[in-house]
Formats: structure tokens, sequence, C-alpha cells
């Protein structure tokens, strides 16, 4: 993936990273992506939420209305993954 590393992706890291304010960073997913795109994100972060508790893919499926091949990869990711799962599911933990 170092391919993926280009400024233009380190100028939206700065951003993100610089941004503390939920109605900023939802102001700025708004803009940049569609409502199908913002959803489908949530939908898989969910799909993390309820993979890190256990719960069998029907259940999942169910939940968040997420397709068996949505969960594998989710369930991939945070396996195998690079660990933005992880971070993400720690930083809602300590909410």
């Amino acid at each position: 993936m170092a391919e993926l590393r280009t400024k233009e992706v380190d100028d939206l890291l700065k951003v993100l990273a610089s941004l503390d304010d939920e109605d900023q960073i939802f102001a700025l997913l708004e803009d940049l992506f569609t409502i199908r795109e913002i959803r489908e994100t949530s939908q898989r972060l969910a799909v993390a939420r309820l993979l890190d508790e256990g719960n069998p893919y029907t259940a999942i499926e169910s939940a968040t209305g997420a397709s068996a091949t949505t969960i594998a990869r989710v369930s991939k990711c945070l396996g195998y993954g690079s660990g933005g799962y992880r971070t993400a599911l720690d930083v809602l933990k300590d909410e």
C-alpha cells in the first residue's frame, strides 16, 4: 500500500489529524464523500465492533445489513490488517 501514500493522502491525513470538533469533521465528510460512502464506511466500523465482541456473521448481517463479503473483509482487516480498526475500536471503548 506504499503507493497509496501520496502527498495528497498525507495532506488529507494532516487535515483529519488537526480537526478535533465532530461537527467540523462531519462537514468535511459530507463534502468529501457521498451519503452512501459515509453510510458504508460507518457500517464497516459497526461490523468491526460486532466482530470484536464475538458476534457471528449472521447476527452481524441482521444487525447492520452488511453483506457476508463486507463482514469477511472487515474480519480479515481486524485479524491481518494494519491496525486501523483496532485503533478505532480502542477510541470507541474509551468513550
